[in-house]
């Protein structure tokens, strides 16, 4: 078997073997195909596209590409959430531990972030002495006693999909569909959930801009999915705003605990909500999503979701009084309203565009190797539909380094859309793919 011709034929829009993409993938891992060989077959694929069967080869031979969570040893069915990435996105910080809560076990690896995109693990690792790192034994065995961990991946999970990526951010073939559902499916594969939540982003502040992409690709991922084994369910979801009101790594963390304490924002509360009603039919624990996200909500009320968080941080090395004591949480030196010039409705508020205020301050990462600042960001004050005075303050800048400021003043300033009439309401959740009409039940 040659890659040349391998190439080749995909470039006349041909269908691959699966041995054609196991060849592929084991020979790039090990450096026996050189990179210009690999690009050549990514651009092909890019315009030539994958089935559903190529997709999932190449996702199954991705994720067998390195090591896999063996998570037998935790009884029950163990359920994993993804997340496509948004703008404030900190739905994993309250939906692990409350779906624990409810008696899933959540066995969650996340990443670190990049771009206008918080990772999950930055935030976590916002909070005094919180440990993201644990081995594979602790993992499991935290994950047995306590129902629930987040960490970060590990080095060798899925190797292919780290060439793969880093060569596809280099050769403008990042944006395929088949490419992007199984680099985050082999992970997740990798991961050794029985089930997986997706929530696809949809909109400004999302790497799939409209419904329509969003819809596309989780009908891929699903797909992939089914095809291993895994109960799968994607719900497609806004991302035209930012999630919440706080953009930021300890600013996410602090709305978290609101929300966990039954108050917080109502699109977080409501996102985490469907996604963990979805969990829960996933997993076996509720008929259907309504009687899962009423028992949630009851979780929420009666703070045992926040319970379960303050066990988590615990036993992952963090100082539990963050739950109780917020302040307890890093906290910038300077803060700079922005405040509204006119009399107006907020039209639109541009979700990317508050993503790289954040970015600018030091919450993100432009390159991987870059070092956060836990303490900064921006805390919204309006969202779209709001009524807005002359005066009123629209947003909150958190600083410590002010090296980026006049910049971040401008992205801000024209992040904010405003109209004379109030704009309808946007649905916070487009739609769920899945399978239709079927009680979701783990064989473990």
């Amino acid at each position: 078997m040659r890659m040349y011709d391998i190439i080749l034929k995909k470039r006349q829009g041909f269908e691959l073997t699966t041995e054609e993409i196991n060849f592929f993938v084991r020979g790039y891992t090990a450096g026996e195909i050189p990179d210009y060989q690999a690009a050549a077959l990514l651009m092909a694929i890019f315009f030539r596209g994958l089935n559903s069967r190529e997709t999932a080869d190449l996702t199954l031979a991705m994720a067998s590409s390195g090591e896999r969570v063996d998570l037998s040893g935790i009884p029950g069915c163990k359920v994993d959430k993804h997340s496509t990435g948004g703008v404030g996105d900190k739905t994993t910080l309250v939906l692990a531990p409350l779906v624990a809560a409810a008696g899933v076990s959540v066995a969650k690896m996340s990443g670190r972030g990049l771009g206008h995109t918080g990772g999950t693990v930055d935030k976590l690792g916002s909070i005094p002495g919180f440990k993201v790192n644990l081995t594979p034994d602790d993992f499991i065995r935290q994950v047995r006693e306590v129902g629930v961990a987040v960490v970060a991946q590990t080095g060798n999970l899925v190797p292919a999909d780290k060439k793969l990526y880093a060569l596809r951010d280099v050769t403008a073939t990042v944006d395929s569909i088949p490419l992007i559902a199984s680099s985050v499916m082999s992970k997740k594969i990798a991961a050794g959930a029985d089930a997986i939540v997706l929530d696809v982003k949809a909109g400004s502040g999302a790497f799939m801009r409209s419904v329509d992409e969003a819809s596309t690709l989780a009908r891929a991922m699903v797909a992939i999915g089914r095809q291993a084994g895994k109960k799968t369910v994607a719900v497609i979801s806004d991302m035209d705003q930012p999630l919440g009101f706080a953009v930021g790594n300890a600013l996410e963390v602090r709305e978290a605990i609101e929300t966990l304490s039954g108050q917080g924002p109502s699109d977080l509360r409501e996102l985490c909500l469907v996604l963990g009603g979805h969990m829960l039919v996933l997993a076996g624990a509720a008929t259907d999503v309504e009687e899962g996200m009423n028992r949630l909500a009851g979780l929420l009320e009666r703070g045992r979701a926040l319970d379960k968080f303050r066990e988590m941080v615990k036993a992952q090395g963090g100082d539990p009084r963050v739950a109780d004591e917020p302040d307890l949480l890093p906290e910038a030196s300077y803060k700079e309203q922005v405040k509204a010039q006119e009399d107006r409705y907020v039209a639109a508020i541009h979700a990317e565009r508050i993503g790289r205020v954040a970015m600018l301050l030091g919450a993100g990462r432009k390159t991987r190797e870059d070092t956060i600042d836990p303490a900064v960001g921006v805390v919204l004050h309006k969202k779209v539909g709001d009524r807005v005075k002359v005066g009123d303050v629209l947003a909150t800048l958190h600083v410590n380094n002010p090296d980026n400021l006049a910049t971040a003043r401008q992205l801000i300033a024209g992040a904010f859309t405003f109209s004379s009439s109030a704009p309808g309401v946007k649905k916070l959740i487009h739609g769920v793919v899945g399978l239709q009409g079927v009680v979701y039940q783990c064989l473990s």
